[in-house]
């Protein structure tokens, strides 16, 4: 009997470890509202999956516990004793969580709402020193529980769960409504081009040796003629909040874009945007446990670059770039992410892979059907690539801009010498159809480094491919400008959100203050700079 008493202690503690989570969530997406059926709906999902397997962890534990200890112990079916340990473990482990996740996402949240976060990370700590305080006294005096001591642990938990959904507060921040800028400044007079050729997971820790090898001597010749740096990117380090950033010159917080999908509990029709990191969150989307959506085009609530040249009348030719699906008019083209899954099948001339309509037989003629198991690993990236060559030739964008995704799954699987020896005659091509005056820019939005013994351990369990390298933790990622405005030299380290203030210094066009990313002016020569001055707005719109 006393084996059964020490389970349900330990499913009451496995069912406050799921609601300690359930905060988490609710403290990573400060949109959901508090008075929502969205947060029980979490809370069964999370406690049907983390509430066992904890209840499992702390019976596992007692019984271990029985079996080396001299004296049996027998606990009541609700045991204060046993209770004030289990919990004070149980919110110890959720405040470090939620000081991992705060510290590991720090552009993901408003001022605000980081703050409220902090405050709730406190609440929980201090929590967990009271829980354990009373454990302490239970077992220093020996008590069996009794009612003083029952309230005493009643209070203390209950103020471990209302601490931080108070901190938290109500949630339910309104979205961005819709603003518009109209400029005032005629467009810039200037022809010169801006070319943008961006990969997913390259870095320069991989490329200089193979430069200084002789293997990658485009890559060569913009690092020895042109400017250089590394840039910061974000976490979660995914191509959609990567290239969000990147897009718009602001961070998740301002943009709208905080991961690559929209994530739904068993039942729930709100999404959830952000999935609570170190706890293997993720795998329950692998499960099944959780639904996610991948994000689409009206994720933005920022505008990205290619809204803003429309307001100055500068065309603009993008392929693959992520969130552009279902397409949006702009002056140029646009080929969206998603046209190498919809291409050959039912959606393929519904308007929305492409932009505008009427070129998608011209589209259609360059690309070739996505790579099978016996294709080329680079097919796809092929076909884009012929895509933006042969619809810019016929339609010319004084700004285009190309998106290469092989790199990162070749990055993950040790099988990048492939595709970067594709990328360096990617940039030679690029660098040849330069004109004096034209700026080229090759952007990695993160890099790749190589996966720890643990990571080795869970794709094995998971029966994945053995994987090498990975992205997590953010590594840099880089920028390589080249062209006749160009200072060449190694430049301080920036981040992903100089990108596009960089662009639109290049381009004359002002900058929004609102902005995150700065106008990196030392890319370009002194003799560019002196008569281009850096100019401002307070903002381009949402």
């Amino acid at each position: 009997m006393r084996f059964l008493r020490l389970l349900t202690n330990s499913l009451l503690a496995g069912a406050l470890g799921a609601a300690y989570l359930t905060i988490l969530v609710l403290q990573l997406n400060p949109q959901v509202p508090l008075a929502s059926r969205t947060v029980w709906r979490w809370y069964v999902t999370l406690g049907a999956f983390y509430g066992i397997h904890l209840a499992l962890l702390f019976y596992v534990a007692m019984l271990l516990r029985e079996f080396v200890s001299v004296h049996a112990f027998s606990p009541g079916w609700i045991s204060v004793r046993l209770l004030a340990w289990l919990s004070a473990a149980a919110a110890a482990v959720a405040a470090a969580l939620m000081w991992v996740n705060l510290g590991g996402f720090p552009t993901l949240f408003s001022e605000e709402a980081a703050r409220r976060f902090t405050y709730g990370v406190i609440a929980t700590a201090a929590s967990a020193g009271v829980l354990l305080a009373i454990a302490v006294a239970h077992y220093s005096f020996g008590r069996r529980g009794g009612r003083v001591g029952a309230a005493l642990l009643t209070l203390a938990i209950t103020g471990s769960l209302a601490l931080p959904v108070a901190a938290r507060g109500p949630g339910g921040e309104p979205p961005l409504g819709p603003r518009r800028f109209s400029p005032t400044l005629p467009p810039p007079r200037e022809s010169a081009r801006v070319v943008l050729l961006l990969l997913d997971g390259a870095s320069l820790d991989y490329v200089w040796p193979r430069v200084a090898a002789g293997r990658l001597p485009n890559f060569g010749r913009i690092l020895d003629g042109g400017a250089s740096m590394d840039l910061a990117t974000i976490r979660p380090t995914q191509a959609d909040p990567v290239w969000a950033a990147v897009a718009t010159g602001m961070y998740p917080a301002k943009n709208g874009v905080r991961s690559a999908a929209a994530y739904y509990a068993r039942g729930d029709d709100r999404p959830v945007d952000l999935l609570p990191d170190r706890c293997f969150s993720h795998i329950l989307v692998r499960l099944g446990v959780i639904r996610d959506v991948p994000n689409a085009s009206a994720a933005w609530r920022a505008r990205p670059l290619w809204t803003i040249l429309n307001d100055y009348g500068i065309s603009t030719g993008i392929v693959r770039w992520p969130l552009t699906y279902p397409a949006q008019p702009l002056t140029g083209f646009l080929v969206t992410d998603r046209f190498h899954q919809v291409f050959g099948s039912m959606f393929e001339f519904d308007g929305r892979a492409a932009y505008p309509p009427d070129l998608l037989p011209e589209i259609l003629d360059s690309f070739q059907a996505p790579p099978g198991s016996d294709a080329r690993p680079t097919q796809t990236d092929e076909s884009y690539s012929r895509v933006m060559r042969n619809v810019s030739a016929q339609h010319p964008a004084r700004v285009t801009a190309l998106r290469y995704q092989g790199l990162d799954p070749a990055g993950h699987y040790d099988a990048s010498d492939p595709y970067y020896a594709y990328i360096d005659t990617e940039i030679g091509a690029a660098t040849e159809r330069l004109a004096p005056g034209d700026l080229l820019l090759v952007v990695s939005g993160f890099g790749m480094r190589p996966v720890s013994a643990l990571k080795h351990f869970a794709a094995r369990v998971l029966r994945d491919p053995d994987v090498s390298g990975t992205h997590e933790g953010a590594p840099d990622g880089f920028l390589l400008a080249y062209g006749t405005p160009v200072a060449p030299g190694r430049k301080q380290r920036g981040s992903i959100v100089d990108v596009t203030p960089t662009i639109l210094y290049f381009l004359g066009i002002p900058i929004g203050r609102d902005m995150d990313g700065y106008a990196r002016a030392d890319v370009f020569s002194r003799a560019f700079t002196a008569e281009r001055p850096i100019t401002f707005i307070p903002s381009h719109g949402r």
